[in-house]
C-alpha cells in the first residue's frame, strides 16, 4: 500500500486520534463555549446600543417632523393588517370557545373567555407580531440600505448623531403608536367575537354585550396596553440595532432584516410571559 512519506501514513487512511472520544467531547465544548461567547457579545453590543438609544430619547433636540412621519408609518398603514388580525382572531375563538364548553353545557362562558383572551394576550401578541414582521423588517432593511451606502458615516460626518436622527423617531413612535394599535385591536377582536356569537351561534346580542361588560376589568386592559407598549420598544429597537450593524452587501443587508423579525418575536413571547406573570401572579 502506497505511504504518505511525510506523515508515514497509509493513503486513504485517517488516523484514530481524530476520532478519539476525547477529542469529540473537547471539540464539543469548544463550540458551546464559542456560542456562549458571541451570545454573550451580542446580549452586551444590544445592552450598550439601548443605553445610547435611551439617553438620546431624553436629551434634545428631538426631531418632531421624523417623529410624525414615523407615526403614520407604524401606526396608521399598520392598522389595516392589525385589525384584520384581530378580528378573525376574535371570530375563530368565540367558535373555538363554542365548541369546547358546549361539551360541558357552558356556553354562556365564550362571551367572557372572547373578551379575556383577546385584551390579555391575542391583541397585544398578534399585534406585536404583525407589527414585528412588517416594521421591523421594513426599519431594518432601510437603516441597514443606509448602512450599506454610508449614509450613517455621512450623517456623521456633518456632525448630525445618527441614533438620535434615525432610531429615536422610531422607537419613540413605536412605543407611542403599539397600546393604541393594540386598543383598537381589542375593540375589533371582541367585535369579531360579537359577530360570531350573535349572527351563527345564536347568543343573544344584548346577554353577549352585557356578560362582555360585566366579566372585563380595568387591569384586563391596562396588561394589554402596557405590552402593546414593551412590544412596541422591542420592535423597532432590534429592527433598528439590527439595521445599524448590518454587514456590507445585499446578503447583509438580508440578514439583518432577517435577524430583526426573529429576535424581535422571540423576545415579545419571552417577555409576554415575564409580564403576564407580573401582572397576574
Amino acid at each position: 500500500m502506497a505511504k504518505d512519506s511525510s506523515k508515514n501514513i497509509p493513503i486513504g487512511h485517517t488516523p484514530k486520534s481524530s476520532f478519539h472520544p476525547v477529542t469529540i467531547v473537547l471539540d464539543m465544548c469548544q463550540g458551546a463555549g464559542r456560542s456562549l461567547l458571541d451570545l454573550a457579545d451580542s446580549i452586551g453590543r444590544l445592552g450598550l446600543f439601548t443605553g445610547k438609544v435611551l439617553a438620546a430619547c431624553v436629551t434634545p433636540p428631538l426631531y418632531l417632523k421624523h417623529i410624525l412621519r414615523q407615526f403614520m408609518n407604524i401606526g396608521f398603514y399598520s392598522l389595516a393588517v392589525v385589525g384584520m388580525t384581530a378580528l378573525f382572531s376574535g371570530m375563530v375563538l368565540a367558535l373555538q370557545s363554542y365548541t369546547g364548553f358546549s361539551r360541558f353545557n357552558a356556553e354562556g362562558a365564550v362571551a367572557s373567555v372572547v373578551v379575556l383572551s383577546i385584551t390579555r394576550e391575542l391583541a397585544p401578541v398578534l399585534a406585536g407580531l404583525m407589527v414585528a414582521g412588517r416594521i421591523g423588517a421594513s426599519i431594518a432593511a432601510e437603516i441597514g440600505t443606509m448602512r450599506v451606502t454610508e449614509q450613517i458615516d455621512a450623517l456623521t460626518t456633518l456632525s448630525v448623531n445618527p441614533i438620535k436622527y434615525l432610531v429615536v423617531p422610531r422607537v419613540m413612535a413605536g412605543v407611542i403608536m403599539m397600546p393604541i394599535l393594540v386598543l383598537i385591536a381589542d375593540i375589533i377582536g371582541v367585535m369579531g367575537g360579537y359577530l360570531v356569537g350573535v349572527h351563527v351561534l345564536g347568543f343573544s346580542a344584548s346577554g353577549y354585550i352585557t356578560q362582555t361588560w360585566d366579566f372585563v376589568e380595568p387591569i384586563d386592559v391596562i396588561s394589554g396596553l402596557v405590552k402593546a407598549g414593551v412590544f412596541g420598544f422591542i420592535v423597532t429597537l432590534l429592527g433598528c440595532y439590527n439595521g445599524y450593524n448590518s454587514g456590507r452587501g445585499a446578503q447583509g443587508v438580508g440578514a439583518a432584516t432577517t435577524n430583526a423579525v426573529v429576535s424581535a418575536s422571540i423576545l415579545i413571547l419571552i417577555f409576554n410571559y415575564f409580564l403576564t406573570q407580573a401582572f397576574f401572579s
